[in-house]
């Protein structure tokens, strides 16, 4: 059995009050898939970085896990029906 290895990076920016994170998932088998997510800072909280990198960067995640189960729903509907000789 061949083990498969599936590669999810996350990149983080801040732009003021803003966090926005990419999470890129790289196959062997498939085209990249890519999910987004942006953390916003309320003005009255103390500004902590690391939160509103866990929060982007968790979003961007539950994106891209999303994007990839459509994924995986459009390649159910390409291969039903009768197989093709």
């Amino acid at each position: 059995m061949e083990a498969k290895h599936w590669t999810v990076q996350v990149y983080i920016t801040e732009d003021g009050d803003e966090t926005h994170a990419r999470a890129v998932l790289t196959t062997r088998d498939t085209a990249t898939v890519t999910g987004r997510g942006v953390a916003r800072r309320n003005p009255i909280d103390r500004p902590i970085p690391e939160i509103g990198d866990e929060l982007a960067a968790s979003r961007a995640l539950e994106d891209l896990a999303i994007r990839l189960h459509d994924v995986a729903a459009d390649d159910i509907v390409d291969m039903a029906g009768p197989v093709r000789a």
